[in-house]
């Protein structure tokens, strides 16, 4: 059955009519010497956005985690972040093939560390020890059901961790869910840290990239990383138009993906089938099935039966994602479909 009611991730999400429209007369040229004008204004726009001095376009936000675990270590040293972290469940072992980093995974209350975490995480120095260098945390916490960081504790775990010499990383994949939810720019989420990105692909729709920013010698590491990916491109400017064209008309619209979020979790925690809904504070919904329910697989098979897809991110839990191309009668066909599970 073709899936009409997608809510397995906002990755799924298609470019508008205007988006499209809008790649159509942007000036392009090779970015892989910066000669594209429309890559070039988006990166100078989002680094403003993040208080950097300077960014860069990718293909996606996993090659953003990457390049910076690269840039800001070296192999055999240590990367902290929480046991849900991105980096550890879905970039495919990337830190350790890619860098040959450890990562030391922390368990921390709704994928957030807090700074007696990390200062305990921090090795001593020492010839027989991995070398602690790098803090990575996400803004929000995905597997936390779109939790945000509150800005004080973010700021307060990259102060403790730039004060023991490590560098710092933001994992802003949906830094802009946030950004709507809180009030608070980007850039304030994003001032402790040495590096940090947003997507594009996700909740503002557009179907490829993502912006890595961080200082000038930073971004002049990752270029050099980049190119030895793969990751450098041509005439870029026909997908940077649509980022651009993203920023200036689906970064509000995100609030309407938190109400149908919300509205959902309210709604399926009063199924016999939903054990508990994690709170919603953004656009992701994890839901944990109760005994009157088959398990995760078995529940995301009869779901597709009836044309909704989730993500199982657990042996008895769900995530149901909101996005641009889902709305009210797409939530009360999941709703429908997850009260007949059984």
């Amino acid at each position: 059955m073709d899936v009409l009611h997608d809510f397995y991730s906002d990755t799924q999400t298609r470019p508008t009519r205007a988006m499209r429209e809008a790649m159509l007369d942007a000036p392009v040229g090779d970015e892989r010497h910066e000669a594209c004008p429309t890559t070039n204004a988006l990166n100078a726009r989002v680094a403003e956005m993040l208080g950097m001095e300077a960014a860069l376009f990718l293909p996606s936000g996993t090659m953003c985690n990457e390049i910076a675990i690269a840039v800001h270590t070296r192999p055999g040293d240590e990367v902290i972040c929480t046991r849900e972290s991105h980096i550890i469940f879905a970039e495919s072992g990337g830190p350790a093939a890619l860098s040959g980093v450890m990562m030391h995974p922390v368990d921390g209350a709704r994928g957030m560390l807090t700074p007696a975490q990390v200062e305990a995480a921090v090795r001593p120095a020492s010839a027989h020890a991995p070398r602690s260098r790098l803090l990575v945390c996400e803004q929000t916490a995905n597997l936390a059901g779109g939790a945000v960081w509150p800005l004080a504790e973010l700021n307060a775990v990259a102060e403790t961790a730039r004060a023991a010499g490590l560098a710092t990383h933001l994992d802003g994949a949906r830094l802009l869910n946030a950004q709507v939810a809180t009030g608070i720019p980007a850039a304030e989420f994003a001032r402790g840290f040495d590096s940090a990105w947003i997507a594009f692909t996700k909740g503002l729709g557009c179907p490829v990239g993502a912006v890595l920013a961080g200082s000038s010698e930073f971004i002049a590491d990752a270029w050099l990383i980049k190119r030895r990916w793969g990751g450098a491109m041509r005439q870029t400017g026909v997908l940077a138009a649509m980022c651009l064209y993203a920023l200036d008309h689906h970064v509000a619209r995100l609030a309407d993906d938190h109400a149908l979020a919300r509205d959902i979790a309210r709604r399926i925690a009063e199924l016999p089938q939903i054990a508990g809904v994690l709170p919603v504070q953004t656009n992701i919904v994890i839901a944990d099935l109760s005994d009157a329910a088959p398990d995760g697989r078995t529940a995301r098979a009869q779901l597709a039966e009836k044309g909704v897809t989730v993500t199982v991110v657990g042996h008895r839990r769900l995530r149901m994602v909101t996005h641009l191309d889902v709305g009210p009668a797409n939530a009360a066909a999941l709703v429908s479909a997850l009260a007949e599970l059984g």
